[in-house]
């Protein structure tokens, strides 16, 4: 309830000066507000540039050290890992999830051993960049299978604990798979592995740039409507939250992140979890191609980033993130 009329109130006195808007500002962004992405590839010695993602890079491990260094300088709480699978690794199973010797584990490993727990690492807990067909699961004349893939899911999330990584992110949107996963977690020793449910994942056209950056594009037979959520849905988005929560969630996800801010804060007044928001490659690529091309300020990034923490997000995942102190000057 706002008290008080003009002329004897005037919102603008405290909007005149730098140090008043400084004082009364209601949100801000910190380093501890990001999780930071990091795209693999196998070979040696090659920080490989991704044609729709302007200033992303895909890194082999020899080159992830100086990445990490930053965002640890920068003083990033998490890094999210992600592995451009190689075609002749894919197949209909998506077996080289399964893989111990495959990007991520060894990526898991090399970060740990060299930096402990300087840094946290989240890993994504789905098949789609291990599948011939594109999809986050097993899939069966057009359909995703649920309970089948659950199994693999099991067996995925128990391989990433072992090699070491602190967040598991299962972002392939199969009912269920956060209690079966919390379940295997626990009966084999991983009482403090985290999870992060992406509970409320779209199935939206924000996603395109990612595919080209984890090798997934052309790929996709078919869409991903019959397991991924509704756009035009939001009461839908608390059930599957409540269910996750109920399940052993430790934290939530919405993606895309800008589309969604309504969720994003119907999530967090509803339940009061931690709420990570993720501002999608097609977001990304929108917003640094619209800046590149001088139709926009850079401002719009911290703009975009704000709105997160004005709806409620915790965390947001962001390609922008190791670049926010550069931004923010």
């Amino acid at each position: 309830m706002i008290t008080g009329k003009y002329p004897s109130l005037r919102l603008r006195r405290s909007r005149k000066n730098d140090w008043s808007r400084r004082l009364i500002e209601e949100n801000n962004l910190s380093p501890n507000d990001f999780i930071l992405p990091v795209f693999l590839i196998e070979g040696k010695n090659k920080k490989q540039s991704i044609k729709s993602m302007p200033g992303v890079y895909r890194y082999t491990l020899d080159k992830i050290t100086p990445f990490i260094d930053k965002a640890i300088k920068k003083k990033l709480p998490m890094v999210a890992l992600f592995p451009y699978t190689e075609k002749r690794k894919k197949n209909m199973l998506g077996t080289e999830a399964l893989n111990e010797d495959n990007l991520v584990c060894r990526a898991i490993q090399l970060i740990k051993k060299r930096y402990k727990n300087e840094i946290g690492i989240m890993c994504d807990v789905a098949l789609d960049p291990y599948t011939s067909h594109g999809h986050d699961g097993l899939l069966k004349s057009g359909y995703v299978l649920n309970d089948e893939t659950i199994n693999v899911l099991v067996n995925q999330s128990l391989l990433q604990a072992e090699m070491g990584c602190d967040v598991l992110a299962p972002s392939d949107m199969m009912d269920g798979r956060i209690g079966q996963i919390r379940k295997a977690l626990d009966n084999n020793g991983h009482h403090m592995t985290q999870i992060l449910s992406y509970a409320v994942k779209y199935a939206s056209s924000f996603y395109g740039p990612f595919r080209d950056a984890v090798g997934s594009k052309g790929l996709l037979k078919g869409n991903k409507k019959n397991y991924q959520m509704d756009f035009k849905n939001s009461n839908e988005a608390l059930r599957e939250v409540a269910l996750d929560i109920k399940e052993g969630a430790d934290m939530v996800m919405v993606k895309p992140g800008l589309p969604y801010l309504d969720i994003i804060k119907l999530v967090k007044e509803n339940f009061k979890i931690p709420v990570m928001a993720y501002q999608v490659s097609g977001e990304y690529s929108l917003l640094a191609n619209s800046i590149n091309q001088g139709f926009v300020h850079k401002e719009v990034i911290i703009e975009s980033l704000i709105s997160f923490k004005r709806a409620g997000a915790n965390a947001i995942v962001s390609y922008y993130a190791d670049r926010l102190d550069e931004i923010l000057k």
